[in-house]
């Protein structure tokens, strides 16, 4: 039985389970497992707010700084990863608690993930190639014709679920669409732990929104945009890598290539100055576009925050299962973390009894 403390960004999640980690009956007996798609990248720390070092030393944290960001991590390792990170922490008697928002890991922890061929590196890497030189809309339309279930279900600048669908069939021969149909969804997958999801959710998205927006100009006030500056001069990096299509990341490396506005009109497209010394962008039929502003990246990247924060509690709310704290009521602050404790004292007395 494992604990999962999970919500939208900017719920309180890292705060509360540092708190339980740190102060109660249960100090000094928990070890964090980080359940975020960017934090296992290194280097990637400001836009993902990553615990501090102090927070590190305090407190243990796992998956974290796990891999470069060039280099590629999937909800199935995750799963791997988490599980053995769990079996080590509990062998030296200490507490497990997964915390985290990438909801996708999530389900690969719970074991609801079909089971898919091991990612290839080589076919990854020939498949990027060839979109560079074709785009994604052609990679798009070339999964139209092995896989038409997969590829209608994907926008055609869905450069990662393209990839990996394209990498799937050309690995195996067979349409991403075909495994997944193969695995029956009552089928329990192998070593599946049973997860306890405690979730903080906001009854007004107003407080969510405030939040959000102060933690993204915070970002940036630290220095995101040289960080992110920093991992683009880095050989082998590109804005199609998973890393930098992170929500934050994404905004800042358009911002950084004068395309957060909007796309250039065409490959054509030319950069001039204008009167006032500003850049400007001017395509072939000569229409101008201004590079944006800072303001404009600070809007970008609030607003890309805010959807996702959507999308993650579109995906909770989905999840019947789970204990539901109002993380924008200071009466219910408590009772989240009442009930975080006692989940994990379940947790760890049913780790005693398989011992």
């Amino acid at each position: 039985m494992l604990v999962v403390l999970s919500g939208p960004t900017a719920s309180g999640k890292s705060s509360l389970a540092l708190s339980v980690a740190l102060e109660g009956p249960l100090a000094q007996q928990i070890e964090i497992i980080s359940m975020d798609s960017a934090q296992v990248y290194r280097g990637m720390d400001l836009g993902t707010a990553k615990p501090s070092a102090a927070e590190r030393a305090a407190v243990a944290h796992h998956l974290i700084d796990v891999i470069d960001p060039w280099e590629a991590y999937s909800a199935a390792r995750f799963r791997a990863d988490a599980l053995n990170a769990a079996a080590s922490i509990r062998a030296r008697g200490r507490i497990p608690l997964v915390v985290g928002g990438s909801l996708l890991y999530g389900k690969a922890l719970g074991g609801g993930l079909s089971a898919l061929p091991a990612s290839d590196p080589d076919i990854r890497k020939a498949v990027a190639s060839e979109a560079a030189s074709k785009g994604w809309p052609a990679m798009h339309q070339a999964l139209a014709l092995v896989d038409p279930q997969t590829a209608k279900r994907l926008n055609p600048q869905d450069a990662q679920r393209i990839s990996r669908a394209l990498e799937v069939f050309r690995h195996s021969g067979k349409p991403l669409s075909s495994w997944i149909a193969e695995q029956s969804p009552s089928q329990p997958a192998a070593n599946e732990e049973a997860l306890v999801w405690i979730s903080l959710e906001p009854r007004q998205r107003s407080w969510l929104h405030e939040r959000i927006a102060c933690r993204f100009r915070h970002m940036l006030e630290q220095g995101l945009l040289a960080e992110v500056a920093a991992l683009m001069a880095h050989a082998g990096m590109h804005a199609g890598l998973a890393s930098m299509r992170a929500v934050g990341y994404r905004q800042c490396v358009q911002w950084l290539e004068g395309t957060a506005n909007q796309a250039l009109h065409s490959d054509a497209a030319k950069a001039s100055r204008d009167d006032a010394g500003s850049t400007t962008l001017r395509d072939d039929a000569g229409s101008t576009t201004l590079r944006p502003t800072a303001d404009a990246l600070e809007a970008r990247g609030i607003a890309a925050t805010r959807q996702f924060a959507k999308r993650q509690l579109t995906w909770l709310r989905a999840m019947p299962e789970r204990q539901v704290f109002a993380c924008d009521e200071a009466n219910e602050k408590e009772s989240a973390r009442q009930a975080l404790t006692d989940a994990l004292y379940k947790s760890a007395a049913a780790a005693s009894r398989l011992k």
